[in-house]
């Protein structure tokens, strides 16, 4: 199982980089996770749009899920023809992204799988298993166990949570939201983390590697890595885009 990182700012890209998005690779099945703002451009330096194999949304929000839009234009409208593209979401996160375009125009494009958070289910060669964790609206933390028993998990957006180490326990990579180095701003407090806090998320759960992300924009990488250090004793990067990680090698 490979991991490559598209984006990984929160809230909105910036001049470097997109928002959440992630390339999982395995036996030659290619699942997208989390299609958020200017994603897309990474992604077709990677592959296709014809060849994704399916797409996996940890919650609505368009940080998370915006470029889902061109995905499906660039499939549907390409020329290429490829089938209906599978897509896993709970219930309602897709309504929004896919009601941009006039009614019907892209209906042969996608297939929508919803499903309940806490949800066991296979997507291609992975076994996907779901969690809830609060945010400001309903979202799926998500583990990836690949045929070898190789193990991603991720967050997508979370508040602070007993079921975040359960999640991640004995995870190759934990790939954590990190908004913020230190503090989470009170008004907030409940639905996002802090890179401190996933660092002891992470230790908790016995995670091989740490790799952070969703950091509000213009936070410095060494910033959350320093108070990610604090309370993870394992390996530790900030995700970055075009980095290409082999679930179960050594976070880089």
């Amino acid at each position: 199982m490979e991991l490559t990182v598209l984006g990984g700012c929160g809230a909105w890209p910036t001049s470097t980089q997109g928002c959440s998005g992630y390339l999982v690779t395995c036996e030659g099945f290619r699942l997208l996770i989390d299609p958020g703002y200017a994603t897309l451009p990474a992604l077709l330096g990677h592959a296709g749009a014809e060849q994704i194999d399916a797409v996996l949304v940890s919650h609505g929000h368009p940080d998370h899920c915006a470029d889902l839009n061109p995905l499906l234009r660039a499939r549907a409208l390409g020329g290429a023809g490829p089938a209906r593209l599978p897509l896993y979401a709970l219930p309602g996160a897709l309504d929004a992204v896919l009601a941009l375009d006039r009614h019907g125009m892209l209906a042969d494009a996608w297939t929508l799988h919803e499903f309940t958070a806490g949800a066991r289910f296979e997507i291609g060669p992975f076994t996907v298993d779901t969690v809830l964790l609060p945010h400001f609206v309903p979202n799926a933390g998500i583990r990836l166990t690949s045929p070898r028993g190789t193990v991603l998990a991720y967050t997508g957006d979370t508040g602070p949570s007993p079921q975040v180490p359960l999640l991640a326990q004995g995870a190759d990579i934990f790939l954590c939201e990190a908004t913020y180095p230190e503090t989470v701003p009170r008004e907030d407090a409940e639905h996002l983390l802090s890179a401190r806090l996933a660092g002891r998320y992470a230790q908790q759960a016995g995670a091989a590697g740490l790799l952070l992300t969703h950091l509000w924009p213009g936070t410095p990488p060494e910033e959350a890595l320093r108070a990610a250090r604090a309370t993870f004793r394992g390996p530790l990067a900030v995700a970055a885009p075009g980095q290409v990680l082999e679930v179960g090698a050594e976070v880089t």
